[in-house]
Parts: structure tokens; C-alpha cells; sequence
């Protein structure tokens, strides 16, 4: 009994050992389980290769690692709904690991405009981009505001073209009206343009305190087109944890001379005929020889198509650097309303055809419809002269047929 006994005790330490040794065992295989890499293929992979990748960070990486995921969720992808946009994101990120993830998060802020960096302190509060946490008192996004005050002004005031753009400002306000203090926030800010009932524009930023800078919102984005009565109405929505706060400036003038402008219709090369006019009187004294030179590296028909675009944007100053035509004298003539060229509003070209060239000079044919500012339409055909100046055509004659 008591041999019995001794042999039993002293095969305790052993066991011990081996159930030592089969618990690390145990340990590292579910260890090696862990995923490394974001597994999208299905939305519960996708949240446990995400949960598995932020347990191997310290506590400070997590929150930076929950808060690129936010950012990328949010203004890395174009989906309508969280569901939508975390299955879009989804697919961004598959296969990434967490510094892929983070890199991929600073260039989504720098894009936007955001004020947020993977290396810098923690900024935006709890972030969960999958929506299972209840908003709590000490929840940085449960801002107590009861409107939005918008501020609308102009920016990059050009001596030719007028304002490039607006900047759009929200800020939160209580019920008496005043700013809310409030920081360490990451508010979705949303910015939809409409003109005559319909979007033209949508953008996001994100709000971290009521020091946001806002959009800027360029009208080279907009398109000419679509913009009715020369003006816009600008929605911005702010999201806080509880609840979405909207506010609309409605009647936003805009500058028709920096909207961006409908291209004119390109030239069919095949209708190009390379065989002298009689028409064709260009001013300059050169032979017009009837075949296209093989070594002529640039086209003479760009010249007059970026020429015709400048003047459907109003943009004569680049119009103006096309030509070198003495006939058109200074550029205060050339942009002169009543003389010049200042008098025009739109241009829409209808055709552009080379009709001679040399290695030196060419003469390009273009159709088009000139709309001036009281909202005539006129529809004409020229005759531009170009000569070649190493680098580039310049338009040297303009005859009217």
C-alpha cells in the first residue's frame, strides 16, 4: 500500500509536465489559427481576421488601427449604407496586413483634406466600424448640438476669370444659438450640391472639433451643363451618434467663367483633306505645299482646339498665349467686349479639319457656334493660319469665310 502509493506520487511531477506541455501545444495552434491578413470573403471573416489582427496590437495601435479602418470605411469607398460600405471596404483591404492598412488610411485622410495621421495620438474617440456599440455619455461623438450655422464665401479671386471657388464652413450650435465646444470627435460630414432639383456634387470630410475648415468646393468640378439659373444650393449634413443635422443655402451664385465646360466635339481624322483650298489666304508669305509633311510631330489642329476651349471657358488669357497674330495686337484688344474677343460666352465646335501643312506652316478649317453674353447664337467658319515654332503651333491669321 504505501509502495503503491510512493509510485503514484512520484509520477505526479510528470503528468504535470505533460499537461504543461500540451496546454503551450494547445496555446500555439490557436495562436498560429490567428489571421495575419484581412480574409474578406465573407462578412463574418472579414470582422474576425479584422478582430484577430487588432488583438496582436498594443492598446494604443488598436485604437489607431480602429480608427484607419473608420476612415477607409467612411471616405475610402462609394457605397450607399454601412452594410454596403463595409463589404466595399471589404474588398479594398482584403489581403492587406495592419501596415498596409494604415498606410492606405493616410493617404484616404490626405485626399479628403482630414486632419488625421496612423502615427499621431489617438483623435476620433471609439471607433467600431461594425456598429455593435451603443453610444454612451462618455461617447465623443454624442455631441449635444441643435443645428448647423453654414458659412458660404468665395476663394482665389483670378484678375481674368473671377472666383475659382467657395469655401463651405459648418458649425454645430446649441439651442441658444451658440457654438458647441466639443473635440476628439469624428463626425461624418457630408456635402451634396443641387442645381434646378438635381445632384451635381457629393463630398465628405470628416469633423473632429468646431474648428473644421470645411470644403472647398472648386467650380472647375462643376459641370456647365448641368448648373440652371447660375446658381446652386448646398446641403451639408453633420452625423453625431444620435442623430443627423442638416442645414441648405439655397440660391448660391456661382462664376460661369470657371465652370467646367462640356468639350467640343473632336475632329473626325477621316474627313481631313489634305488638298489646297483656294479660300485659304493665310498672312503669312510661305508656300502651301498639298502633302503633309511624315516628320511634322504635332498636330496644328490642337492649337486651335485648345484655342476655341479657351474661349468656351472664358479663359482669354490662354486663348490669347495660342496665337502670335499681329492683327489681334495687345491682349487688352484681343479680351476687348465690344472689339475682341471679350464679348463671348460659349463656344460649341462642330468640326476641325486641317486642310494644308508643311513642316512649317498649316491651315485648319473650323466650324463652330459662338454664343455671346446677351445669348446670341452665331454660327461660324474659319480659317486659321498657323506657323510652327519648334515646339509648338501658333495661330498666326483668323479669316472669316
Amino acid at each position: 500500500m504505501n509502495f503503491m502509493l510512493y509510485r503514484y506520487k512520484s509520477e505526479l511531477p510528470g503528468i504535470k509536465v505533460l499537461a504543461f506541455l500540451l496546454l503551450v501545444i494547445l496555446s500555439f495552434t490557436v495562436l498560429s489559427c490567428k489571421k495575419s491578413a484581412v480574409d474578406a470573403s465573407n462578412a463574418k471573416s472579414l470582422q474576425s481576421s479584422i478582430n484577430d489582427m487588432a488583438s496582436s496590437l498594443n492598446t494604443l495601435q488598436q485604437v489607431k488601427f480602429n480608427e484607419a479602418l473608420y476612415i477607409i470605411k467612411t471616405f475610402g469607398v462609394e457605397a450607399e449604407g454601412d452594410h454596403s460600405a463595409l463589404m466595399e471596404m471589404g474588398k479594398l483591404i482584403n489581403g492587406m496586413k495592419v501596415p498596409q492598412i494604415f498606410s492606405l488610411a493616410d493617404g484616404v485622410a490626405k485626399k479628403h483634406g482630414i486632419d488625421w495621421s496612423s502615427t499621431g495620438p489617438p483623435s476620433l474617440g471609439e471607433m467600431n466600424i461594425f456598429g455593435n456599440e451603443q453610444a454612451s455619455e462618455s461617447d465623443p461623438n454624442d455631441i449635444s448640438a441643435a443645428s448647423i450655422s453654414l458659412n458660404v464665401s468665395t476663394l482665389g479671386n483670378d484678375e481674368v476669370l473671377g472666383p475659382k471657388s467657395l469655401q463651405v464652413v459648418p458649425r454645430l450650435l446649441d439651442q441658444r444659438g451658440k457654438l458647441v465646444d466639443f473635440s476628439g470627435a469624428g463626425l461624418e460630414v457630408v456635402m451634396e450640391v443641387y442645381s434646378g432639383g438635381n445632384r451635381v456634387l457629393q463630398s465628405k470630410n470628416l469633423m473632429q472639433d468646431n474648428n473644421f475648415k470645411g470644403f472647398t468646393l472648386r467650380f472647375s468640378s462643376l459641370p456647365a451643363q448641368k448648373i440652371v439659373n447660375k446658381a446652386i444650393d448646398i446641403t451639408v449634413s453633420v452625423k453625431t451618434s444620435k442623430k443627423t443635422l442638416k442645414m441648405t443655402k439655397v440660391g448660391v451664385d456661382v462664376n460661369e467663367k470657371a465652370l467646367l465646360m462640356p468639350a467640343g466635339k473632336p475632329a473626325d481624322s477621316t474627313t481631313q483633306d489634305l488638298r489646297p483650298s483656294e479660300d485659304i489666304v493665310p498672312d503669312f508669305n510661305e508656300t502651301q505645299p498639298s502633302e503633309v509633311s511624315a516628320t511634322q510631330a504635332v498636330d496644328p489642329k490642337n492649337t486651335v482646339s485648345k484655342f476655341l476651349s479657351s474661349l468656351s471657358a472664358q479663359n482669354l488669357r490662354g486663348a490669347y498665349e495660342t496665337a502670335d497674330n499681329p492683327a489681334w495686337g495687345s491682349f487688352e484688344q484681343f479680351s476687348n467686349p465690344t472689339t475682341g474677343f471679350g464679348g463671348v460666352k460659349n463656344v460649341t465646335v462642330k468640326n476641325i479639319t486641317t486642310t494644308t501643312s508643311t513642316p512649317k506652316t498649316s491651315s485648319v478649317n473650323a466650324t463652330y457656334d459662338v454664343v455671346d453674353k446677351n445669348g446670341n447664337t452665331t454660327a461660324i467658319q474659319v480659317t486659321f493660319g498657323l506657323k510652327n515654332t519648334g515646339s509648338d503651333w501658333k495661330i498666326v491669321s483668323y479669316k472669316i469665310k
